[in-house]
């Protein structure tokens, strides 16, 4: 079985991935407070199992970085167990880690989101990076890729939310030991779009999610299931799978 884990694999054979074309996924995620009933890795647990699946399953050559397991949170901080980057710090690592990668020869690079509030600045980091290095550089939020699937899914919601339907069955799928259900109904929140970037609000304000939720959810966990998890899961894995090995769509002419 042919390895995709960059830190599996061993320098030489890094570099004759880079000579064959590979495309890399870089998971950027969060660690933050997910309620009552889930641990802090939430982001970094879901994102990174999402970008192995897909590129274990892509039709093109695909490699995936360890995870950035931090990024923009301010908006968890209020209730604890969060750790958050600023701006300036976020979009350099990101650029430092992209230099690397098209040093090396890597000439696809895909940023696979999983956190919320990292959506607006990978946008932003992207548009200005791509043409300034001159290199195909995408961004895409794994649960929007795969939109229409995951609102077939799912009961009470139509997206990701945050310690919800969606995050704790994908939880209760990969690492059930770190999910506790006999607190799931502590951690019932409002479904709150406008927040997570479903759809862009008329509008916009920060707001602590505090200030939305006092234990830190949206949504509404007891809805959650591993079966509904894997479905997920795997509908995650199969967008961004024929996300990464689309030649037309890395290809386009600027």
């Amino acid at each position: 079985m042919r390895e995709i884990e960059w830190s599996r694999l061993k320098a030489a054979e890094l570099r004759a991935e880079a000579e064959s074309g590979a495309a890399v996924i870089v998971p950027v995620a969060s660690t933050e407070q997910h309620g009552p009933h889930m641990p802090t890795g939430v982001d970094c647990f879901l994102v990174g199992e999402v970008a192995r699946r897909a590129a274990a399953r892509a039709a093109a050559p695909v490699l995936v970085t360890p995870v950035v397991w931090t990024g923009l949170a301010e908006h968890h901080m209020s209730l604890g167990g969060t750790v958050t980057l600023d701006m300036t710090v976020f979009s350099g690592f990101i650029e430092s880690l992209c230099r690397s990668l098209l040093r090396q020869g890597f000439p696809r690079v895909l940023l696979l989101n999983g956190h919320g509030g990292n959506i607006a600045a990978l946008t932003v980091i992207v548009n200005d990076l791509a043409p300034r290095l001159g290199a195909p550089i995408a961004t895409a939020t794994y649960w929007h890729l795969a939109a229409a699937e995951f609102r077939a899914i799912l009961e009470d919601q139509t997206t990701v939310q945050h310690a919800c339907e969606a995050e704790t069955s994908m939880m209760l799928a990969i690492r059930p030991d770190l999910v506790d259900m006999s607190r799931a109904g502590d951690a019932v929140g409002p479904v709150d779009l406008g927040l997570v970037g479903a759809a862009p609000a008329e509008a916009y304000r920060w707001r602590s999610f505090q200030a939305r939720t006092p234990h830190g959810v949206l949504g509404d966990p007891r809805r959650a299931s591993a079966a509904k998890g894997e479905r997920l899961l795997e509908a995650a894995a199969e967008a961004v799978a024929k996300a990464a090995s689309d030649d037309a769509f890395w290809t386009q002419s600027a």
